[in-house]
């Protein structure tokens, strides 16, 4: 049986290595909740690196496309690595396709991170909590922590980041990208995604 490990170290061990968080999950399990002995696990692994890659300029990649079955539902997406030599690469070509993939079947994704939301956006949600009826005459505190955890978890369906990976819900996004920067050696980022539905623009009337 798998020991429990707080998310405080699971964090905490994030911080210090870059390292996707169900990678830091599993090494703190295995180490029976070590830190040092976890963080080791990490950095032969490799996992470690990908947090002093991730720093480095992205200029090449790809535009890559899905179209979703029915035709009624397109992506375009931007991915950035550092040489054109990865770009070619036949995983990093499978990573963009499988993002496009991504923004295709998250309709609510409209950001590539949490820190490319508009505070605009973030106002308006917290407005809209706030006014919930259910909330409304809870006393303060209980009233920000219950409408705190709505918004963040309405930002985080925003962000295409922190969604699931579709073809493994074990992993986020952000962890399948790191994984292939440790895998590619290169910092790879998701410069932007446009999502087309059809007929979307028509006006009805």
């Amino acid at each position: 049986m798998k020991m429990e490990i707080s998310s405080h170290f699971v964090k905490e061990l994030r911080v210090k290595t870059g390292a996707g968080m169900m990678d830091c999950k599993k090494a703190l399990q295995s180490a029976d909740g070590n830190m040092e002995v976890a963080l080791e696990t990490l950095r032969k692994k490799g996992l470690a690196s990908a947090h002093k890659k991730s720093t480095r300029l992205a200029t090449e990649g790809i535009i890559d496309s899905y179209v979703h079955i029915g035709s009624r539902i397109g992506v375009l997406i931007e991915l950035n690595c550092e040489t054109d030599f990865v770009a070619r690469r036949t995983e990093f070509q499978e990573l963009a396709k499988n993002l496009a993939m991504q923004v295709a079947a998250c309709q609510d994704v409209f950001y590539v991170s949490l820190q490319d939301i508009p505070q605009d956006i973030i106002d308006n949600e917290t407005r809209i909590e706030s006014a919930k009826e259910d909330i409304i005459h809870k006393p303060p505190k209980i009233k920000d922590q219950i409408m705190k955890a709505r918004v963040d978890k309405r930002l985080k369906d925003m962000s295409l980041m922190d969604q699931t990976f579709i073809k493994d819900r074990s992993i986020l996004i952000e962890d399948l990208i790191k994984k292939h920067i440790v895998l590619l050696g290169e910092n790879i980022k998701v410069r932007r995604f446009q999502r087309f539905l059809l007929g979307e623009t028509i006006d009805s009337h």
